[in-house]
């Protein structure tokens, strides 16, 4: 049975910020279909959502870097919610933190990165789009990153994906301006989960600078812009600042500092 605002769609809501936005999507009234790769903090979070926020919550494990993940994933919540998603977080992301083709590996990795960043976030917008066109309405949110202001050396994959991301929430939310479904890129700076870990920066300079907000903090701005109908949001007045600087210093200066900032310290 619906709830009184519909169905939503968050991938990556087992931890960190995907699992902030399930939390206020919850609290707003949201029935929630919770996607990831950890069933056991996915079914943990569907019972504090249920119990907390009176909505359905129904945990649909997912690991999109498989081939023909993001479709069948679409259609299990399509079934899960028996009705149309009202609005799809897109939140999964990877990230992996080496030298672009270095003998030590990471190509996998990288191949990863590119499947859940690029290639699944693609498909699930384009099967979200299809079915809010046919009711008129609905919401997408991409959680994308202020490294999309910037290329990376040190994490070029994972800057490049990010930077695909923002143009393409960009460019589609161009396209839908005549209709009534928004697309917002969050785009947020170093923030305060196991991200950083996985993808093995916790040594960098960035990390030992950078003021790390908590991932609740950065959800709330992300979810406002959403329900706001904004294109865009850059968490945090450091990161605004550093966005904005990306877009009129000298490129090579911008590709330079930001190496220096993905270096690790020791």
């Amino acid at each position: 049975m619906s709830g009184p605002r519909g169905w939503a769609l968050v991938t990556g809501a087992s931890s960190g910020i995907g699992r902030e936005l399930a939390r206020l999507a919850g609290a707003e009234g949201y029935n929630l279909v919770l996607s990831g790769r950890d069933v056991t903090a996915l079914a943990d979070l569907a019972r504090e959502i249920e119990t907390a926020s009176g909505v359905s919550a129904r945990p649909c494990p997912a690991d999109l870097s498989q081939p023909g993940a993001a479709a069948a994933l679409w259609t299990r919540a399509c079934e899960a919610a028996d009705g149309p998603i009202h609005v799809l977080v897109n939140n999964a992301g990877l990230g992996r933190h080496g030298a672009f083709a270095s003998d030590a590996g990471g190509d996998a990795r990288e191949d990863e990165v590119i499947a859940v960043n690029v290639s699944a976030a693609t498909e699930l917008m384009r099967l979200a789009i299809r079915t809010m066109r046919k009711r008129g309405a609905g919401r997408i949110l991409n959680v994308a990153s202020a490294a999309g202001y910037m290329p990376g050396p040190g994490m070029a994959v994972y800057h490049a994906s990010k930077a695909y991301l923002l143009h393409l929430s960009e460019a589609v939310s161009e396209e839908l301006s005549d209709t009534s479904i928004t697309v917002t890129a969050l785009c947020p700076g170093v923030t305060r989960t196991g991200f950083f870990e996985r993808a093995e920066m916790g040594t960098t300079w960035l990390m030992r600078i950078a003021p790390v907000p908590d991932a609740a903090r950065v959800a709330r701005a992300g979810w406002r812009a959403c329900m706001a109908g904004r294109r865009v949001a850059v968490t945090g007045i450091d990161n605004k600042i550093f966005t904005f600087l990306a877009r009129i210093f000298p490129r090579r200066l911008v590709v330079k500092i930001t190496g220096l900032m993905l270096r690790r310290t020791g």
